[in-house]
């Protein structure tokens, strides 16, 4: 994260305006040193200089354009957006106290890495992706959330599982309130809930936590965490769209009238929009994409299913990674840290190393050659796929990346069989415990 953070300070300074903004010729620099930043950009964009209480004031305009105080996420990033820019005057500033907020997320999942996958948390700390995508966005808190939950359902002390699976669900609600991702994984968690969670987890008296409820199908227990998710999400949401429901709602609408072009980095753009025009395109892809990426949740759901069929346990973890594969793969946009969504879970599903190493040198093709080749667009040098190493980076990236998320998904849910060091042994393993403790 520090290498992150000085790669990203090569973009501010020396020279600062009025509103505290970068200069000379920022976003040439940006590009062609491949340093740039929302943080650093959001605060010229969203005058975050004159920014007051988070949604209280603005809007969004006919043609899409935010004003006011609001900023086009969801409401905790839009707190930390505040935060940081309390006490400081120029971009510089904003770059250091965000860092400074997000740091304790970044450091907080690797150590729930460690304590769940031991050493493949390496692959999380020393990354290329933290040093690309560390100060990028704000996605580290959302990421912890994510991350969090899974440590609170596989290494907590307590007894039964739904007390661990609740506060992960409260974790994933929280999540959502910063980075929407984390709300899609409280299917899988509820459909484990729901089977009886890891087959063999038996409290002091050998009993499952199921066999206590009476029934194979904790069907309460399921809704609860859906229902918990939820409601974390609108009760922390809740607080601003009283204060400001304008503003609130603008935040959402933004998101939805985002329109599919060459920053969204998606399969659909490159591989769609040249066949169609514009209206047409985005009107297929306003439909498409949506119902695939249901179809891939569900799938990986089914999957899921069949193999609790045959081992007593549903995977939800591998489930939530082979879901959130789908949505990398399918969603109309493709941001370059989205990799931080996905490196936690290389760590904790463990997929052969060659897939965790393609997956990085992929995404190093695409987070470093799509800003060179922004800069040789913006700076009228030859930039066709024929004339740079950089479109051809960018081909490798878009295309490499859709095909190895094709091939992780199903990677994930055949991986789907393993334990956490440390989490409850095997269904035969733990009534062979048991009863070697009663015959002794």
């Amino acid at each position: 994260m520090l290498l992150g953070y000085a790669n990203k300070t090569r973009c501010t300074g020396p020279e600062f305006d009025e509103s505290g903004v970068s200069g000379p010729e920022l976003a040439l620099r940006n590009f062609r040193d491949v340093c740039y930043s929302d943080l650093q950009h959001l605060w010229d964009v969203r005058d975050l200089d004159r920014m007051g209480f988070p949604y209280a004031t603005g809007g969004i305009t006919d043609d899409g354009r935010l004003y006011g105080d609001v900023v086009e996420y969801p409401v905790l990033l839009g707190v930390l957006i505040w935060l940081g820019s309390l006490f400081v005057r120029t971009d510089a500033g904003f770059l250091a106290a965000s860092a400074l907020l997000l740091a304790p997320f970044g450091l907080l999942t690797a150590w729930w890495l460690g304590k769940l996958s031991r050493w493949r948390a390496l692959w999380w700390a020393l990354g290329p992706p933290l040093v690309l995508y560390s100060f990028h966005n704000w996605d580290l808190a959302a990421v912890a959330c994510s991350v969090g939950a899974v440590y609170a359902v596989h290494r907590s002390r307590a007894t039964g599982l739904r007390r661990p699976a609740l506060l992960a669900a409260v974790l994933l609600g929280i999540g959502a309130a910063c980075k929407l991702y984390p709300a899609m994984f409280a299917l899988p968690l509820a459909l484990y809930v729901l089977t009886g969670g890891a087959a063999g987890v038996r409290d002091a008296a050998g009993t499952r936590d199921s066999d206590r409820r009476g029934g194979r199908f904790d069907v309460r227990g399921a809704f609860a965490i859906l229902a918990t998710t939820l409601g974390t999400f609108v009760l922390v949401n809740l607080p601003f769209a009283l204060i400001g429901p304008e503003g609130w709602a603008a935040s959402f609408r933004f998101q939805l009238r985002r329109s599919v072009d060459v920053t969204t980095n998606s399969v659909w753009y490159w591989g769609l929009r040249p066949a169609l025009e514009q209206d047409r395109f985005e009107a297929l892809v306003g439909v498409l994409s949506p119902v695939l990426v249901l179809g891939s949740f569900a799938l990986a759901c089914a999957v899921g299913l069949r193999h609790r069929a045959r081992s007593g346990t549903f995977p939800w973890v591998a489930v939530s990674a082979a879901m959130l594969c789908g949505f990398l793969l399918l969603h109309k946009v493709h941001s370059p840290q989205f990799a931080l969504w996905l490196l936690p879970f290389l760590v904790l599903v463990p997929v052969r190393s060659g897939w965790l190493v393609a997956y990085l040198l992929a995404d190093i093709a695409m987070g470093v050659g799509f800003f060179r080749w922004m800069y040789l667009i913006n700076s009228d040098q030859p930039y066709t796929v024929y004339q740079s190493l950089a479109a051809q980076a960018v081909m490798i990236g878009v295309w490499g990346r859709a095909a190895l998320l094709v091939g992780l998904f199903v990677a994930f849910l055949g991986a789907s069989g393993f334990r956490f060091p440390g989490s409850p042994p095997a269904p035969e393993a733990a009534l062979r415990d048991r009863e070697r403790t009663v015959a002794g």
